[in-house]
């Protein structure tokens, strides 16, 4: 079955936040931390992969991100710091984590 995943990236704790849709968290991620597209995760140096979720449906995880777009910052942080306190770089974690306890966390606060 095929998985997408909705992310937001850090550039530090309390940092610049992005929110992002991918089909492949681990390739999406290493672009953003090798600045292989210029864009905004490029110039402002938002690297850290500090929260993902999953989804099986394509549709699903664009309304999600959408939706984390439209945040304001306060609820982003909180969301970051209810599955990810320290703020740590889950990306070198990510490989077999499984993200379905971030998920279920973050749809219980989905109706911002």
């Amino acid at each position: 079955m095929k998985e997408y995943y909705v992310y937001i990236l850090a550039s530090k704790r309390n940092g610049t936040l992005y929110v992002g849709v991918t089909n492949d968290l681990d390739r999406r991620v290493a672009e953003h931390k090798q600045g292989i597209t210029e864009g905004f995760t490029k110039r402002y140096g938002v690297h850290l992969l500090v929260h993902a979720e999953t989804y099986s449906d394509i549709n699903d995880a664009i309304v999600r991100e959408k939706r984390l777009k439209k945040w304001n910052r306060r609820w982003k942080i909180d969301l970051i710091e209810k599955t990810n306190p320290d703020w740590v770089d889950l990306m070198g974690a990510s490989h077999g984590r499984d993200f379905k306890d971030v998920e279920q966390t973050a749809r219980s606060a989905e109706d911002r």
